[in-house]
C-alpha cells in the first residue's frame, strides 16, 4: 500500500521546454491526470480539426493511464474545455468512441485556452491499488 501521492510519467515537456506539473499522480486508488492538449511530435497540435486533435488528447491520455496501470475503463470523471461552442458536436462524437459503454460523468466549458489548441481534456481515474481488475 502506498502512503504518499505517487508521481506518474517522466516530466511533462513541450517545445523542450519542462513544464512545473505532473502529467499524472496516484493518490490511493486515485489517479488525476494533467490537462492534455493535442500534441504533435513534442510541440502543441495547432492544425487539424478538432476530431483530430480530440483524438491526439485521448490517445496521450490513453498512454498515461497506461503508465499508471489504468485503461479508459477506469476512468471516472472528465474536465473538457473547447475554445468553440460549435466544435462541440464533432468532439462528442470521437469522444464516444473512446468511451463507448459507461462513459464517465463529464464537464464541458468554452473557454480560451492557453495554447492555440481547440480543445484540452481533464481525466481522474479510479483502479484500487492490488487489483488489476
Amino acid at each position: 500500500m502506498v502512503d504518499k501521492k505517487q508521481v506518474i510519467g517522466g516530466p511533462l515537456e513541450i517545445g523542450g521546454r519542462i513544464l512545473s506539473l505532473s502529467r499524472a499522480i496516484r493518490a490511493g486508488d486515485f489517479v488525476f491526470l494533467t490537462g492534455q492538449i493535442p500534441m504533435r511530435d513534442g510541440v502543441p497540435m495547432t492544425d487539424g480539426s478538432v476530431q483530430d486533435q480530440t483524438r491526439a488528447v485521448l490517445d496521450d491520455i490513453t498512454a498515461t493511464l497506461a503508465e499508471a496501470g489504468c485503461t479508459r475503463d477506469d476512468v471516472v470523471k472528465a474536465m473538457v474545455w473547447l475554445r468553440e461552442r460549435a466544435d462541440f458536436p464533432g468532439f462528442n462524437e470521437v469522444y464516444g468512441e473512446y468511451f463507448p459503454v459507461e462513459p464517465p460523468t463529464r464537464s464541458a466549458v468554452v473557454s480560451d485556452l492557453l495554447v492555440d489548441a481547440r480543445v484540452e481534456v481533464e481525466v481522474m481515474a479510479y483502479k484500487p491499488l492490488g487489483r488489476d481488475t
